[in-house]
Order: C-alpha cells, then sequence, then structure tokens
C-alpha cells in the first residue's frame, strides 16, 4: 500500500457508499493507484461525509470518479474490510447511468484513480484476487452479483 494511501485513509473506520453499475454484461469499475502493489479494481464508491445521505455521497462519488450522473436504486449488500492501516465500511447499492459519458474522474483528498471502464465478469475474474474488489471472491456471473445480500467480510 502506497504511503499516501494509508496516511489518508488509514488508522479511521471509513463508511464508503458504493453502487453496482451494470451495462449489458458489463459492471462498471474505477481502477485505483497505490492500494495494492499493481492495480486494484472496484466498483465505484466512497466516503460519507458527514451530512451528507448514502444517495448524496453516491451521486457525488460516481460524478467524481466516472463523469456519470446517477440514480440510485436498491439496496444490495454491505461489506466490511479491515487490513491495517485500512478499516472501511461498505454499503452498495444499484445504481443507473442516467446522463454524461465516461471520463476518469478524481478523487478530492489524494489522487489513485488510474482508470475507469466496464468490465466483463470473465475479466474481473482473469485478474488475480488482491487486484479487484473482495466481494467478487463471492460470485461468479453478474446475475449473482446482483443476488447478494447480506454482510459480507471480505
Amino acid at each position: 500500500m502506497d504511503n499516501d494511501v494509508a496516511r489518508v485513509y488509514g488508522n479511521q473506520v471509513r463508511i464508503r457508499a458504493c453502487g453496482i453499475c451494470i451495462k449489458g454484461e458489463a459492471i462498471l469499475m474505477v481502477n485505483h493507484a497505490g492500494v495494492t502493489d499493481g492495480d486494484f479494481w472496484a466498483p465505484p464508491g466512497g466516503g460519507v461525509v458527514f451530512g451528507d445521505s448514502i444517495e448524496q455521497t453516491m451521486i457525488r462519488e460516481f460524478k467524481e470518479e466516472t463523469g456519470l450522473d446517477i440514480k440510485t436504486g436498491r439496496f444490495l449488500f454491505g461489506c466490511e474490510y479491515i487490513a491495517r492501516p485500512i478499516h472501511s465500511v461498505e454499503i452498495f447499492y444499484e445504481v443507473v447511468h442516467v446522463d454524461g459519458s465516461i471520463t476518469t474522474g478524481y478523487d478530492p483528498e489524494i489522487q489513485i484513480i488510474k482508470s475507469v471502464a466496464y468490465l466483463t465478469m470473465p475479466e474481473i475474474k482473469s485478474r488475480k484476487a488482491h487486484e479487484v474488489h473482495g466481494i467478487f471472491r463471492f460470485v461468479n456471473t453478474i446475475d449473482e452479483l446482483k443476488l447478494l445480500s447480506g454482510f459480507y467480510c471480505i
């Protein structure tokens, strides 16, 4: 893990609002630098700011990270990730793309976004486990991802 990533996001419990945005047979993913030694692909999302709702957070984060305007849908599942110095609790919702074009966005706290792309499940599953969000260890298809519910320790 990059020292700047650990400094900005480490040693605190971070609540993240995240979205699963599906287009055809692909899932919108953001590639982050500095989280692992190589690539790290995860669905868009980010930290909940005091006073902002989950919906407001997801709208902001999708715009910042991907350039897309979205509408939030139903709650899907939650995750907890603990690997010192990182500890995050993530809340995942369905997301629908309503406007805008994909761009490689930014993170206002620290620029770690390398790229944004729709990836198929075979493309996600072909990556090393540490290069993709841990939730993908629990599913093999987009349909399985849509059916997840509950809370997962990743």
